[in-house]
């Protein structure tokens, strides 16, 4: 990547050599006539973020940012002229019968020792860095009475317990009026299955269903559990039903509140990432950073995730030759197969993705996404493949299939076994789970300054030469092991901001 250095002057940056756009860095653009040291002068106004032609290129020819094709030239695009998305044409995906598999396995890094963070260690082996009670819904016909009991709960109850940081109400819209044995219902039942048992639980399982639902209570326990499950159809009126609640709240939180932190290695960490609110600086600054980040967290042997299918599918080709083995790279196709499938039914494309916002902040069409965002994976070699609602297996970097709305990424990544989440933005958003901390990386100075309270780390250090995507990696990788210790504590934590659950259901609803 090049980028010219001094803030007072008008900066862009160029990715890859080949490229023939570049983006503007300066705040609130660059106006006509702006002159930059090289010789390119803007032939019309420029907002940040947006890219500025760096040479002629006629119709028909290729746009090119990281060195890759983003699309065609409409029309001819005269130096120093804003590329922007009327003036381009979408091209092909991939072809998924077509892409290299696992003839580029990147070599392993070298092991990182010594990096360890304060979790706690479950009777199952599993490893938390929160302490949470976590009561899980059957079906969303109790979410009512259950969001009363909680409140009562944290009000009443849980300052008795200072060792246990919340109480959580996993609730969803699922559970009835569905159809319950259609093959994808897997995905929803498998989802609320492995979030019941999610390590910050620490084993302790509760679920409240009415008792009539298509998805009984039983389904979402390990065998034998009977005793966490209280169906509200079993009650004698409301009164009852909250203290039965809260009865049984109580013995777990009791039993929670004993819990201690202790020293763990970093290979006992799941850590997620995410887009959310992308710009054009994401594939430049934040993602490029975090996928150093994730490289440090591999070779320290921890599991890392990477998802989102539509922000996946027009880069990968770049993508397959990084899988570790055959099998691998196939388990990468066959999902994006799926998804593509699941688009066709819906009467939707890949071109609904990016968002408004997401354009706004200068990202074209879904390929120039797709190349920013797969950079969140690092160079490390792709070792699985988690379809949605399942566990991951194994350590090292996963590819976890989710699609790219942020609230149903987040909820699968918490299945899949997610401890924290380091989620990248530019436009910006207040977004966070309950479940798990999430951490905002800017990547932009601008927007670290609008939301000083609700950034987390700043990548756009890296847009102005003040920072390397090494150096902010750095600072991403130890303020992780910060927060998983419980010595830092992510805005969105502080604030107590999250969003709802939002289970991924591809089956129909009857």
């Amino acid at each position: 990547m090049s980028v010219n250095k001094k803030i007072e002057s008008p900066l862009y940056i160029k990715v890859h050599e080949e490229d023939n756009v570049a983006i503007i860095v300066n705040t609130g653009g660059l106006s006509e006539g702006t002159m930059f040291p090289c010789g390119l002068q803007l032939q019309e106004y420029i907002p940040q973020g947006h890219k500025v032609s760096l040479k002629c290129i006629e119709q028909g020819q290729a746009i090119i940012r990281y060195g890759e094709v983003i699309g065609y030239a409409k029309e001819r695009i005269e130096q120093g002229v804003w590329c922007k998305e009327a003036l381009m044409a979408l091209p092909m995906p991939p072809a998924l019968n077509q892409l290299p598999i696992a003839n580029q396995v990147p070599e392993e890094l070298p092991p990182l020792d010594g990096y360890t963070f304060e979790g706690y260690r479950n009777s199952d082996g599993s490893v938390g860095i929160k302490n949470i009670l976590g009561i899980t819904t059957s079906v969303q016909c109790v979410t009512g009475v259950l969001e009363y009991a909680v409140d009562q709960i944290k009000t009443k109850l849980l300052p008795q317990y200072p060792n246990v940081h919340d109480v959580v109400a996993l609730n969803h819209s699922f559970g009835c009026g569905v159809a319950i044995q259609a093959y994808e219902a897997r995905i929803p039942i498998q989802t609320l299955q492995n979030l019941a048992v999610h390590p910050h639980f620490g084993g302790e399982v509760m679920v409240v269903g009415l008792g009539c639902e298509k998805l009984q209570p039983d389904r979402l326990v390990p065998d034998g559990e009977k005793e966490g499950i209280l169906s509200l159809q079993d009650q004698q009126g409301f009164t009852q039903m909250v203290d039965t609640i809260m009865e049984m709240a109580e013995a777990r939180l009791a039993k929670l509140n004993a819990r201690e932190r202790e020293t763990c290695p970093v290979s006992e960490l799941v850590v997620g990432l995410q887009c959310g609110g992308s710009d054009a600086f994401s594939g430049v600054t934040a993602n490029p950073a975090v996928g150093y980040a994730a490289d440090l967290l591999v070779r320290a042997g921890a599991t890392v995730l990477f998802s989102e299918v539509t922000e996946v599918r027009d880069a990968v080709h770049l993508l397959t030759p990084r899988a570790v083995n055959e099998e691998v790279g196939k388990a990468l196709i066959q999902e994006m197969a799926w998804y593509d499938d699941y688009l066709k039914r819906g009467g939707a494309d890949r071109s609904a993705n990016p968002s408004p916002g997401n354009k706004s902040g200068g990202l074209s069409n879904v390929v120039e996404k797709s190349l920013g965002s797969i950079v969140k994976s690092g160079r490390s070699a792709i070792r699985g493949v988690v379809p949605p609602g399942e566990k991951v297996q194994g350590k090292g970097l996963h590819f976890s299939a989710t699609p790219a709305s942020d609230f149903v990424c987040g909820t699968l990544q918490l299945a899949s076994g997610m401890h924290l989440q380091v989620f990248t933005t530019g436009r910006g958003t207040p977004y966070g789970l309950s479940m798990a901390p999430v951490i905002k990386v800017a990547t932009r100075h601008a927007l670290q300054e609008q939301w000083p309270d609700l950034i987390d780390i700043n990548a756009g250090k890296i847009a102005t030469g003040e920072a390397s995507i090494e150096d902010v990696g750095w600072e991403l990788f130890h303020y992780m092991l910060a927060v998983a210790s419980g010595r830092e504590q992510t805005w969105a934590d502080k604030w107590r901001i999250s969003n709802q659950l939002a289970l991924f259901n591809p089956a129909p609803v009857t």
